[in-house]
């Protein structure tokens, strides 16, 4: 299986490397970075000690890109093979250990942001919503820990 994260709109640098670290670890071939997430260098070309500090250098090695526009990626991603996935609390979502993707499967695991979550606009291109069960008060987790849940998961199944 082979996986890239889209992660549209994150506002934290400290989610940013906490995923870029996590990516690393699953094996994850590239992360894209859209909106106003922060990327692992500045409008300079100096690397976001911010970033690095929590990525421990993964920024580094794993393939990141950067795309103004989510809509459009999710439409290059879908042309390229990939299975589009939003990871997002919907009427229409599935656990994600109930996802069943195919053995040679190239998933797109989007990622929503840590206030708004993915908008409707995101969702409607996706192929499947996906969600992490809940069973505290707490009805959401940290983007970074939600994304580990979800990769490990996929990855395991």
């Amino acid at each position: 299986m082979e996986i890239v994260v889209v992660l549209p709109d994150i506002r934290s640098t400290h989610n940013v490397g906490s995923i870029f670290r996590t990516a690393d670890a699953a094996g994850v071939k590239k992360v894209f970075l859209c909106g106003i997430t922060p990327q692992p260098v500045d409008q300079f070309g100096r690397k976001r000690q911010d970033i690095s500090k929590v990525a421990l250098g993964a920024e580094d090695y794993i393939p990141w890109e950067y795309a103004q526009s989510v809509v459009r990626l999710i439409g290059r991603l879908k042309k390229e093979g990939y299975v589009v996935c939003a990871v997002e609390q919907s009427p229409k979502s599935v656990s994600y250990r109930a996802f069943k993707a195919p053995k040679r499967a190239k998933i797109a695991l989007i990622m929503g942001s840590e206030v708004e979550g993915l908008p409707k606009a995101i969702l409607t291109r996706t192929d499947h919503i996906l969600e992490i069960p809940m069973y505290g008060k707490k009805e959401s987790l940290n983007v970074g820990v939600a994304f580990g849940v979800v990769v490990f998961g996929l990855i395991n199944h």
